[in-house]
């Protein structure tokens, strides 16, 4: 059975275009200066539109944020589902997840990268995200989930809740460590020693009698 569906025609493809076109320019803005100090009239000019258009796909500055976040997010859940294809202890999993959200300050520079991290501590995101909604989340949450099936850790919480405290302590420590690699470097091997003892299964009064 062939395929028929087709991409969207007419105004909708025109206003998917002048969206992407929007996005990109804004990004390169908050990437140049942060997008606290963005020029959002310098916004539109590059991306040949009038300054309302920018308001009209995006209504505030972090409604771009979002908009990056969940794009990176998709790419990093791609390559870290690829990287789970073949079995991977718990340390080696975490582990990967640290190293493939650290790569976006290389694809996105220091200052966006700064912005992308505070967005997740925003007292303006929105009440109805839903963790289950993201990838990223979804698959640490199976990296536990298999990590307990193979006894390498205890889930004496919903491993939805392990799965975000372990990423936003991780925004954490990298935004509080930009610009000092020695230091994030000894934080990272830190941070993720300290998560996997969290983890570690517990020995009962009866195993340590035992032994």
């Amino acid at each position: 059975m062939s395929d028929t569906r087709v991409g969207p025609r007419g105004r909708e493809a025109q206003r998917l275009e002048t969206r992407k076109r929007v996005l990109d320019a804004a990004i390169a803005e908050f990437a140049r200066t942060g997008a606290t100090d963005a020029d959002l009239g310098a916004v539109a000019a590059a991306a040949g539109v009038a300054r309302g258009t920018f308001y009209f796909h995006f209504p505030t500055k972090e409604h771009v944020l979002l908009e990056l976040e969940a794009r990176e997010e998709a790419r990093i859940a791609e390559d870290l589902a690829r990287f789970l294809s073949v079995p991977r202890d718990l340390a080696t999993a975490l582990g990967a997840t640290i190293r493939l959200i650290v790569e976006m300050e290389q694809r996105l520079g220091t200052l966006l990268f700064k912005d992308l991290l505070a967005v997740h501590f925003s007292p303006t995101r929105p009440l109805t995200d839903e963790w289950r909604e993201h990838r990223v989340i979804v698959l640490v949450v199976g990296i536990i989930e298999h990590a307990h099936a193979a006894g390498e850790a205890e889930i004496a919480v919903d491993p939805y809740h392990s799965a975000v405290f372990f990423l936003l302590g991780l925004y954490a420590v990298l935004t509080t460590t930009t610009g000092a690699q020695p230091l994030r470097d000894m934080a990272l091997d830190s941070y993720l020693t300290t998560v996997l003892r969290s983890l570690e299964p517990r020995r009962s009064p009866t195993d340590t009698r035992r032994r």
